[in-house]
Formats: C-alpha cells, structure tokens, sequence
C-alpha cells in the first residue's frame, strides 16, 4: 500500500512540472538568501590555521588545569554580584547586544541603523577569527568548567549545548571571548582615540565568560590570543582596509550629532574591577 501511494504521488507530481518548477525555485532561493546571510571574512579558506599558535588545552594533572578548576570554584562566589550581572549580559553575542556593549568605551550610541559599515566591518573579521576559534574547540575538545566541577552558570546550559553533535559544545578557546576581543582590536582601528577604553572593555568581556563560569580561565586567554593571531592576518588584506576606512568616515560622522550611550559611569565602574587579583587575595 505504501509504495502504491508513492507511486501516485509521483504520477501526480509530473503532471504538474510548472508547480515543481516553482517550488524549486523557492527552495533554492531561501537555502540561497540563508548564505547571503552569512557574513563572508577576509581569508580564504586554508589560508591561516590558529591551532598551530595556540598552546595545547589543560589537560588533567597540568597546573594550568587544577588553576581553571580553583578560578571556577572561586568565581561562583560572584553569583548574584553587579559584576555577575553584568557577565550575563555579556552573555548575548547577537550584533546588537555587542553594539550595546561597546558603545560607552567609544563613546557614542552604536546602532546597526547608524553605523552599517562599521557592522559590515565587524561581521567580516568576526567570520574569520568565529570560523578560527570553532575549528581550534574541535581540535583540542576541552571540557567546559561547570561538567567538570558543580556549580552554577549565569546562562542556561541549553545555550551552550551542540544539538548537531548531541553533546555539550567545547571550552577552548573561548568563542565569546575571540568575538568580544575581535570586536576591541577593530574597534580600536576604528577609534584610535578610544583604544584604552575600548580594550579595557574587551578584555572585561573575555572575563565575563570565566566569571559566568561557562568557560575556564585558559579557555579566556586563549580566545584572546586566536582572535589577536587571526586579526594581524586579516588586517593585511586590502579588502579589510577598504572597509576599514569607510567605517571611520562613518564613525567621524556620527560623533558630530549622534546620540551619547547611557550608564557609561556604572560600566566603567565594573569594567575596573580586575577579578584575578581579587581572588588571589583570597587563597
């Protein structure tokens, strides 16, 4: 009976090629418009390979591994801080959430809306130091802190998870954290003036994520070093640069009458707690 009703389904769609035709044609334009979507970097594929910069994950017996577990035991003393707040927020990776992040350390209200060429720029890097960092967690496999040690995390785990591969995703390096300071070394191209500031905030943000307790500390370091590495190749390209100019036009313009960013003071006062010392003080 089942291959009976297969059969007439197809008998019925042949008759109908025009309405196959279309719905071809729909598909291929969506599966199309998805890659458009996708911002497309400035290296060719194979052209740089981070994990051969990288120093090898912690594994267990190494120092820095027994150091990750006492920075994550330590850390969940934060849980509830201002501090920890602000780590959950950083949480967000969306383009507009980072916008947000960074507006106060340069200086003005950034918007996708006000500053397109500044999102294309960030979108483009972000594509090569994300595709980097993605392929380095596969090589090296490094547990995530919270599967090692109880405790909690200022995000749901299910947002970590990788359905494709039915498992929790991998710690090092750090994703969140290679995208924030990718984000600070562009930034800092774009506004000079503000690099201080800027990176301040950025490596702020690579220690949300041990803060958070979704990541161990190396994992944080190492983020910042595969983005750090992929960006010194990438600012190479005169693709980059291009893009890279009109993002300071942009940037220049919108100083002139654009909107300031609010809750700046409250910021700087967190961005200026350095978490390490703290809990060196304490053991």
């Amino acid at each position: 009976m089942l291959a009976l009703s297969l059969y007439r389904m197809i008998e019925v769609l042949m008759r109908r090629p025009a309405k196959i035709a279309f719905l071809a044609a729909m598909i291929l334009g969506a599966t199309s418009g998805l890659a458009a979507d996708r911002p497309v970097g400035y290296l060719a594929e194979g052209e740089f390979d981070v994990t051969h910069v990288l120093e090898p994950a912690p594994r267990a017996g190494d120092p820095r591994y027994e150091t990750d577990r006492k920075i994550f035991k330590a850390t969940r003393r934060m849980i509830g801080s201002d501090r920890w707040k602000m780590a959950a927020l950083d949480a967000e990776t969306g383009t507009q959430a980072l916008l947000r992040d960074f507006s106060c350390s340069v200086g003005i209200k950034l918007t996708e809306q006000n500053s397109p060429n500044l999102v294309h720029l960030l979108q483009r890097a972000g594509a090569d130091t994300g595709r980097q960092s993605s392929r380095a967690k596969e090589v090296f496999q490094r547990h995530r802190p919270f599967t090692i040690d109880r405790g909690q995390i200022c995000q749901p785990q299910s947002e970590l998870y990788d359905e494709k591969a039915q498992r929790m995703s991998y710690d090092y390096p750090s994703g969140h954290t290679t995208r924030g300071w990718t984000w600070a070394l562009v930034l800092t191209a774009v506004a000079p003036d503000r690099s201080q500031q800027i990176l301040e905030r950025g490596r702020a943000y690579g220690d949300s994520r041990f803060i958070c307790g979704a990541h161990n500390e190396s994992a944080v370091e190492a983020g910042m070093v595969s983005a750090s590495a992929t960006m010194a190749v990438v600012s190479t390209k005169t693709s980059y640069q291009a893009d890279l100019a009109a993002a300071r036009t942009e940037l220049q313009t919108l100083r002139l009458n654009g909107e300031k960013a609010e809750g700046c003071d409250a910021e700087a006062t967190l961005v200026r707690q350095r978490v390490m010392p703290k809990l060196e003080q304490r053991h």
